[in-house]
């Protein structure tokens, strides 16, 4: 099964439902966006599928600017942000979140 390019909004409503007893797994603090955080995020999103992602950023275009960088980076799709936590998927060969068709 394949990633899908964009997430319906069933889909969505599905991810947001599961993520929604989720911690944060990876928190991006003063420092951004580096290069090991990026290993950390690759391995726990290959591992875990959605990650719920808490960024001390204040401002909220830099915030925005971080969710695209890591959406560019690790080919991931945006399930929601809101305010300094954002949730995102990628989907793994053998999933274990199978998404909803439509």
């Amino acid at each position: 099964m394949s990633q899908p390019e964009k997430l319906s909004n069933n889909q969505k409503k599905y991810l947001r439902g599961i993520a929604h007893g989720l911690n944060p797994m990876i928190m991006i603090g003063a420092n951004g966006v580096t290069e090991s955080l990026m290993e950390e995020l690759e391995g726990t999103l290959s591992h875990h599928e959605i990650l719920k992602i808490k960024i001390a950023a204040a401002d909220r275009d830099e915030r925005q600017k971080i969710t695209e960088r890591i959406l560019n980076e690790t080919g991931a799709l945006l399930v929601q942000a809101v305010g300094k936590t954002c949730i995102i998927y990628r989907q793994n060969e053998e999933t274990e979140l199978p998404l909803p068709k439509k």
